[in-house]
């Protein structure tokens, strides 16, 4: 099962480009304005152009992923994506760059879908979240070097120049993604991850491991029609990566320019900070779920009491504390908990059958990015004056937005298996007893 990891490390590195193409509009907005004399309203427009086409392809996404298979969806896709950055690059008005813009969103909407199945087919139930956590800590170095990077370069090389090389990468790594995909084991003539499964648990799981396909209009049923197995996790998603990418993929730079008049190369390194906190939150909150606790709602709702708690913060001080060291702490703690997140796709992916994996994880992929596009233009409509007391309005929304959040993610449901999984790790897990008995 080596090829595996090949697998996964293609579509990780396709991941790695979704991540640099979310958040870049913060290290590059100060050029933008200066290139095409834009506000910052329509720099909220031009990121969330991402992530309305983002969110527009997330059925597509789920629905493509389960008939036309990861492998395909993914390279034409990203190949889509490499001719927006390409268009983004040679952009001679503000509108080509937009334009440029929703293409890559479109293109890059088609990786995590894809991917998510991968992992449902090629490693264990157990594995799950933990892989997941490091897909998604690969996803945020991208939103690293999409912050200090991103400014370096862009002031050495220019901002244009960048977007072409990226574009020359995802070309190359669309090629990648054909050449070395698979979308199940048993295409390369290797046993499926259901019969290892129940080989390693003396067959007991077989029939669960079942793919009978289900057709599209059941799948959209059972999952919009699922109740608290999905409405719950909706709403606290839309509203929680909502503030996340307010801050990390739009305005914390600004705001450091604006209102602390920092250079572009000490707030891109403050930036950083939020990823590098994702990296070990995503990864934290993965092996806590599937080794430790066994549970993902509790996992999730910590998270999100503590992520509340740095939105707090942040409002709170926003003007008094000047300090890049002091904003470098703040900037990881936010990051590490708002990592949590990744246990969602876990949490969704027990609640219905596997055949339908995509379609599901689609459906609540929408809200997120949904929440990315409509509340980064509230915020543009709020920052007409970028002013400290126009920043602290903002703030002070994404604060009252993740309460509602963390209200709504604590009426989720658990599914059988975690609480099958969590009575496990209690009765045989030494270090669950020590640190929650």
């Amino acid at each position: 099962m080596s090829r595996r990891w090949a697998v996964f490390g293609i579509l990780a590195s396709a991941y790695f480009l979704v991540y640099f193409h979310r958040v870049s509009t913060a290290a590059v907005a100060p050029d933008l304005e200066a290139t095409f004399g834009v506000s910052a309203a329509s720099i909220a427009l031009l990121s969330s152009a991402y992530f309305y086409a983002y969110t527009v392809m997330q059925l597509p996404a789920g629905l493509l992923t389960d008939s036309w298979g990861p492998r395909k969806t993914v390279s034409a896709f990203t190949l889509l994506a490499a001719a927006g950055a390409i268009l983004t690059g040679i952009a001679t008005s503000f509108e080509l760059v937009i334009a440029g813009r929703v293409m890559i969103g479109v293109g890059v909407a088609m990786v995590y879908i894809p991917t998510m199945k991968i992992i449902s087919t090629w490693y264990r139930t157990n594995e799950f979240a933990t892989l997941s956590g490091i897909l998604l800590a690969v996803g945020n170095l991208g939103a690293l070097s999409a912050a200090g990077p991103l400014a370096f370069f862009s002031l050495v090389l220019g901002w244009q120049q960048v977007f072409l090389i990226l574009g020359a990468i995802t070309l190359a790594i669309a090629g990648g993604a054909w050449a070395i995909t698979r979308d199940r084991p048993q295409d390369m003539g290797l046993p499926s991850i259901c019969e290892i499964e129940a080989q390693e648990n003396g067959g007991s799981e077989l029939a669960a491991g079942g793919q009978e396909r289900i057709p599209m209009g059941a799948a959209l049923k059972m999952t919009f029609g699922s109740g608290r197995k999905f409405w719950p996790m909706a709403v606290w998603f839309f509203f929680m990566y909502g503030s996340v990418m307010v801050y990390q993929g739009l305005w914390a730079g600004p705001f450091f320019y604006d209102v602390l008049g920092w250079e572009k190369t000490t707030y891109g390194l403050v930036i950083t900070f939020i990823g590098t906190g994702v990296i070990f939150g995503c990864t934290t909150a993965g092996y806590i779920s599937d080794k430790i606790l066994g549970s993902r709602k509790k996992v999730l709702v910590a998270g999100s009491v503590a992520y509340t708690i740095i939105w707090a913060v942040i409002w709170f001080t926003a003007g008094s504390i000047t300090s890049p060291q002091a904003y470098m702490a703040i900037n990881f703690f936010f990051g590490f908990f708002g990592g949590f997140f990744v246990v969602s796709y876990a949490q969704i992916k027990e609640l219905f059958p596997i055949a339908i994996v995509g379609t599901t994880t689609a459906a609540l992929n929408i809200f997120p990015f949904a929440g990315g596009a409509v509340l980064q233009q509230v915020s543009g409509l709020i920052l007409t004056s970028r002013s400290l007391e126009a920043y602290q309005s903002v703030w002070l929304l994404m604060l009252v937005c993740m309460i509602v959040a963390t209200v709504a993610v604590s009426f989720s449901r658990e599914s059988e298996e975690a609480r099958a999984r969590a009575s496990r790790l209690r009765g045989g897990g030494s270090l669950w007893r020590w640190l929650f008995g």
